[in-house]
């Protein structure tokens, strides 16, 4: 599966169009990881355990993503956007989406 942020694939065809795939997850912390977090607050720099995270959320949401595009036969999925928001206190949502497509 190929996916990108742009509209188009260079040197590939674009065959059908399949229409609007998304994923999405939300996510809550928890008490250990905040623990750690407001200790390196107080030291400053990155947040790793946030940074994971974020991270497994967001390839979460993809793989999510991926998902819908194969049940609909696509093999591509293009003009891929990311978007997060707060839904409650301390529980986060990533939202992955675009454009199933058929390439060849």
């Amino acid at each position: 599966m190929i996916i990108t942020t742009s509209d188009n694939i260079p040197g590939k065809n674009i065959t059908q169009t399949f229409g609007l795939v998304r994923g999405n997850t939300a996510r809550s912390r928890n008490f250990s990881r905040d623990i750690m977090a407001f200790a390196k607050n107080i030291t400053g720099g990155e947040v790793m355990e946030y940074t994971k995270l974020i991270a497994e959320s967001r390839d979460q949401a993809i793989d999510r993503m991926v998902e819908q595009a194969e049940k609909m036969g696509a093999n591509a999925i293009c003009g891929v956007r990311f978007s997060s928001s707060s839904v409650a206190s301390g529980v986060s949502e990533v939202l992955v989406y675009g454009t199933a497509i058929k390439i060849v």
